[in-house]
């Protein structure tokens, strides 16, 4: 850990890459439809959004998940981490979950997780091994 008290780069990726392939399960505290305002940026929850409890993430809060192929609110789910969302101008990365069984390229979750990485410089790696820049994936 840094003087900072956060991560640095190379413990933050060990720990999201630790989970990729792992069934875990996940508390949600902004469900579908949430509107979250962070700023100046308000931003529409189109997607189930958590965390995985008492493990902290490179921001020094619990880690940060989003939930896809769930298409309904919920308050928490047991699935499978199928994805990466590595951040290369802040001090967190993200895990993407699916349910077991659902599988997900980069691109098909750069596409959904656009809502929030759109303010980052988002690199997104997929359990079936393809990456995904959203800078280039949405032009």
């Amino acid at each position: 850990m840094s003087e900072s008290g956060t991560m640095t780069l190379a413990e933050r990726h060990a720990q999201v890459e630790g989970y990729l392939g792992k069934i875990v399960t996940i508390e949600i505290d902004r469900p579908i439809g949430t509107v979250h305002h962070k700023g100046e940026k308000t931003l529409v929850y189109p997607i189930n959004y958590g965390y995985i409890p008492e493990v902290l993430g490179g921001d020094g809060d619990e880690l940060d998940v989003f939930l896809v192929g769930v298409d309904e609110p919920v308050s928490s789910y047991t699935g499978k981490i199928i994805g990466i969302v590595y951040r290369a101008d802040d001090v967190e990365d993200k895990l993407i979950m699916a349910p077991e069984g659902a599988s997900f390229s980069a691109e098909e979750i750069a596409r959904t997780v656009h809502f929030q990485e759109k303010y980052y410089q988002t690199t997104i790696r997929a359990l079936d091994g393809s990456v995904a820049e959203m800078a280039t994936i949405l032009r």
